[in-house]
């Protein structure tokens, strides 16, 4: 299919940027790092696509506590900035976002954005995975209005996100993770430049006699439109002891929270044996962290 696009455009001000999307509506698209662009194009998913709006110019860049321990990752700060910034990679309540993003390619990680990252609500990718297993959230702005968006609530279909006409994603805030907590990520692909066949996510958080009394399990890839958290994990965490015989309860039970997908690149009976496999040694690397 040809594309049809018409316009370009370099917004200087935010304001600018969302009288564009209202103008255009579902005829524009949001362009940073530009590495969507070319798999939705070869995909005939950009016909209806007539104007860029490229946001580059709107600063929106940097990472800062916030919060008692907190961190605010800026729209469009690169996926290498985000791996390389101490209060990230110092944290194990936030390892789970390091190893996403020991998958991607140097030439993505430099060039990718968080925010576009997050806002292209695709399920194949990885770093949204380690997000919601850290129960973060979207900041997005419409012109001089800003709301807060959970990561639960954002997703709502492939490519679909809870964003509404006009509104910029400006920033990814994490919250102050609790006393002994550490996460962790892991990812199933076919190759170095693939996409996920299935990745999981975990957030482990235990009380002072090593139970576990908070966790996020989430799984990503080919398990439906949108990530799954998967809630019957972990209820099979709750209240025991951190351990080979509570992981191995949450990978028997994670295969009641999704339905897996059958495609080219893996059977639905290998994607539900991989889930349990990889969310017992998710659990094992952050349990590992906590020392």
């Amino acid at each position: 299919m040809a594309l049809n696009l018409e316009d370009y455009f370099l917004p200087a001000s935010l304001q600018e940027a969302s009288t564009l999307l209202q103008r255009y509506g579902d005829g524009a698209m949001v362009v940073a790092g530009g590495t969507f662009v070319h798999g939705l194009e070869v995909r005939g998913l950009l016909t209806e696509t007539v104007a860029l709006v490229d946001i580059s110019r709107l600063g929106l860049r940097g990472i800062s506590e916030s919060g008692n321990g907190g961190v605010s990752l800026q729209a469009l700060t690169t996926l290498a900035e985000v791996g390389a910034a101490p209060l990230i990679s110092r944290n194990p309540a936030f390892g789970s976002i390091g190893d996403a993003l020991q998958y991607p390619p140097r030439q993505i990680l430099n060039v990718g954005t968080v925010g576009g990252c997050v806002a292209a609500a695709a399920p194949l990718y990885d770093l949204p995975a380690a997000f919601l297993a850290l129960d973060g959230q979207v900041q997005a702005s419409l012109a001089a209005r800003q709301r807060a968006i959970p990561l639960n609530d954002f997703f709502v279909g492939l490519f679909e996100s809870a964003l509404q006409r006009g509104e910029i994603i400006t920033a990814i805030e994490l919250p102050a993770p609790a006393a002994r907590s550490a996460s962790a990520f892991l990812k199933l692909e076919t190759n170095a430049n693939d996409l996920s066949i299935l990745n999981v996510a975990v957030r482990l958080t235990l009380d002072k006699d090593g139970k576990c009394a908070d966790s996020r399990v989430i799984l990503g890839g080919g398990v439906g439109e949108t990530y799954v958290r998967a809630t019957s994990a972990e209820a099979a965490l709750r209240g025991q002891t951190a351990g080979e015989a509570s992981f191995a309860a949450a990978a028997a039970a994670v295969v009641d929270d999704f339905e897996a997908v059958e495609d080219h690149r893996a059977s639905a009976a290998y994607r539900r044996h991989i889930a349990q496999v990889y969310v017992r040694r998710t659990l094992g690397t952050a349990l590992a962290r906590l020392g």
